[in-house]
């Protein structure tokens, strides 16, 4: 069954447009999104808990959840000539 906006949005949170159409043109399932989540935000390490690495699918869809390092905001480095 395909995901609905409301499913990605359940799972995610108020994300970009954008983002919600990647997943759900992904094909993926609602599970597998949820794993993703878990993957890319979860708390405990899933392998700790015994899991397999995740799937083709899942390891998309945690390219398409996970902010990049550019996009993290961070404390700006000092300017030249800041002391």
């Amino acid at each position: 069954m395909t995901m609905t906006r409301e499913d990605v949005v359940s799972v995610l949170g108020p994300v970009d447009d954008t983002v919600i159409a990647e997943v759900i043109l992904s094909g993926a399932s609602l599970d597998e999104l949820r794993e993703a989540w878990g993957w890319a935000f979860g708390d405990d390490a899933l392998m700790g808990q015994g899991r397999p690495l995740p799937g083709t699918r899942v390891a998309a869809l945690i390219d398409l959840i996970e902010p990049d390092d550019d996009e993290i905001e961070g404390p700006a480095a000092p300017g030249p000539g800041a002391h």
